[in-house]
């Protein structure tokens, strides 16, 4: 949703039928006023942010993306990732700008790290949101579509068919583990313990 591209593609979805379904990384500023004040339900996905340092620094995503600046070192991406100088700014800012949000009947909070510990838990609660009971069937599918596995495979959801204007499809693979609490295999004591 972040360019005029992006904007086109949603006036044309949204004058055929809903319900449409949207993903943004944008900080709370960058969207309307009016988004604010209509019935859209919003679903904010928050990650412990040292696992997203981590993910950071070694996503092959940023790595093979041509329009990001990589950082030389870990250590570089921590110090950018705590002054807010990676994509879409302070992840600080942005959580608390959002969370302003909670307690609204249209807005819910999700843990990335719920979504991996009880992936049908949090389905289930996602669903009931949405006001979208799903039959034993249908949970099952979306459990087993949700897979890292699966998820990784799919290039509707490996960003695979990025057009090469965009991305260095030559470099490896733009997924990587799946897994959380996988900062604990990269930061110092010493960064462990800066918040």
């Amino acid at each position: 949703l972040g360019n005029v591209d992006g904007y086109e593609e949603i006036r044309k979805c949204t004058s055929e039928k809903g319900p449409y379904f949207y993903t943004s990384h944008l900080p709370f500023q960058f969207f309307p006023r009016s988004f604010f004040s209509s019935k859209a339900k919003v679903i904010y996905i928050i990650r412990n942010p040292r696992d997203t340092i981590s993910s950071g620094y070694y996503f092959f995503f940023w790595k093979r993306v041509k329009i990001v600046q990589s950082t030389e070192s870990f250590e570089q991406s921590f110090q950018w990732f705590l002054h807010g100088n990676v994509t879409y700014g302070s992840w600080f800012d942005h959580i608390h700008d959002w969370l302003t949000m909670r307690g609204k009947d249209n807005f819910l909070i999700v843990a990335y790290e719920d979504l991996h510990q009880d992936r049908r838990g949090t389905l289930e609660l996602i669903s009931q949101f949405l006001g979208c009971k799903l039959t034993p069937e249908e949970l099952n599918s979306v459990l087993k579509n949700i897979s890292f596995q699966v998820m990784k495979d799919n290039k509707m959801s490996n960003y695979s068919q990025l057009p090469d204007t965009i991305t260095d499809h030559r470099k490896a693979q733009l997924t990587r583990k799946g897994i959380t609490g996988d900062w604990r295999n990269h930061f110092t004591v010493a960064q462990s313990e800066t918040w």
